[in-house]
């Protein structure tokens, strides 16, 4: 085992907390838990091939789009939180 030193919120401790009490199982193990449900990452080969993905993926996102050309419309004011 390697020895790591992390910084989370206060929130995040007491869910830590509640979750591994709940489960019964250390702080730790809930944290490699976690770790290993997280998908692996693959950068790609080069600039073309990221390129690529992120066009592939706009096209995908695109598809799910409303037909008819369907906007969106929005106000500088609705970005901020009331």
């Amino acid at each position: 085992m390697i020895r790591k030193q992390v910084y989370i919120e206060p929130e995040q401790e007491e869910k830590l907390k509640r979750i591994a009490k709940a489960l019964r199982v250390t702080e730790a193990e809930l944290i490699r838990r976690g770790i290993e449900e997280l998908p692996e990452l693959a950068a790609p080969e080069s600039r073309e091939e990221a390129v690529r993905d992120l066009l592939c993926m706009m096209e995908e996102r695109a598809a799910r789009l409303p037909k008819g050309g369907g906007t969106t419309r929005w106000r500088r004011e609705d970005l901020y939180i009331r």
